[in-house]
């Protein structure tokens, strides 16, 4: 009889970690481009430059961020085939405010006890978000740390590396006032403020249908975070200059519209000019929160906001049917949030 592993006993079970690399690693395999030297099982994922070849000043641009406390809802519907999408697409979404597109991306699986099939179906998630974003899922990690985690919740967290031609950057430089504000809607909350909407739901039924959501909580809760990378391309295949976009995440839209307004530009967003997901009405009316801090933690419905030419605003909305006109660039600063 064999002697019982002193390492498991202690809490971390290394047969685990291996089962669940091998359930997750045709996931992994089938993101891979041509350009994989080599990936999972690997010390370090290689990546070729290929892509790199055609421009003429190449840019590496690179984002790591969590899903925050969306794993606790994620635990407590029992649902854990969304958060991979979150992960992933927020990364998308944050360096493609900058014009680039995703190379590559890696993931970072935490819990206190590993549980293969429930890790397998996060990374499967990120493998999926990532063939829809056209990157390759180039390696990760898994880590069984008891004490460090609460029992039956994980952390995801995840970094993606993309690449921009120099002359191709958005830095917002060209934003001028007189430019129009172009939204284009979440489809929820994506991965910010879930601290406060469970504090705030924490005594509704998740599984019953809710006439004010037509939907039941758990399943508004869970829509995975929108990757904009397929609109925004669009727009440039279409030839319309981006003068700036910006990623509506923490901090909501006065937190990060002037992430990328240049000095002596400001901004007024007219609220009533987009649909604002009953999800925020009930959540507001729940909490008895104010509008500005409604603004300040949520999306509100609107994910992703592109500064464009006034004159170039008709051709974008005819592109993108669900994008709306919600307000211009001022001369001044900050972001004021009026009404119709």
């Amino acid at each position: 009889m064999s002697k019982p592993s002193a390492y498991k006993q202690a809490g971390v079970d290394l047969d685990a970690g291996e089962k669940a690399t091998a359930l997750m690693k045709d996931a992994v395999k089938s993101t891979y481009t041509p350009d994989v030297l080599a990936g999972i099982g690997s010390f370090g994922g290689l990546f070729a430059t290929t892509a790199l070849h055609d421009m003429a000043e190449p840019v590496l641009v690179a984002s790591t961020d969590g899903v925050g406390t969306k794993t606790m809802v994620a635990a407590k519907v029992g649902r854990w085939d969304t958060i991979g999408h979150d992960i992933v697409n927020h990364c998308v979404d944050d360096i493609l405010v900058q014009g680039a597109r995703p190379l590559f991306f890696l993931d970072y699986v935490a819990s206190s006890q590993l549980q293969p099939a429930q890790i397998a179906t996060v990374v499967t998630g990120v493998a999926a978000a990532c063939k829809q974003n056209g990157c390759a899922l180039l390696g990760g990690e898994t880590a069984e740390m008891p004490g460090v985690y609460q029992d039956d919740e994980l952390d995801l967290v995840g970094t993606v590396v993309g690449v921009v031609d120099r002359a191709q950057l958005i830095d917002g430089s060209a934003i001028t006032p007189g430019d129009t504000i172009i939204g284009l809607p979440s489809s929820g909350a994506h991965t910010n403020g879930y601290t406060l909407i469970r504090h705030l739901l924490q005594d509704a039924d998740w599984f019953a249908h809710h006439p004010a959501l037509d939907a039941t909580i758990a399943d508004v809760l869970t829509t995975p975070h929108r990757s904009y990378l397929h609109e925004i391309n669009a727009i440039r295949t279409a030839g319309i200059a981006i003068h700036g976009l910006a990623h509506i995440t923490g901090g909501g839209i006065p937190g990060n519209l002037p992430r990328v307004l240049p000095a002596g530009t400001g901004a007024i967003v007219r609220r009533g000019t987009w649909h604002e997901l009953p999800l925020f009405a009930l959540l507001q009316q729940t909490g008895d929160i104010t509008d500005a801090e409604m603004f300040r933690v949520f999306n509100m419905g609107l994910g992703m906001l592109v500064m464009v030419d006034a004159a170039a605003a008709p051709a974008v909305l005819n592109l993108l049917p669900e994008a709306t006109i919600v307000g211009e660039i001022i001369a001044g600063e900050g972001v004021e949030i009026a009404s119709i």
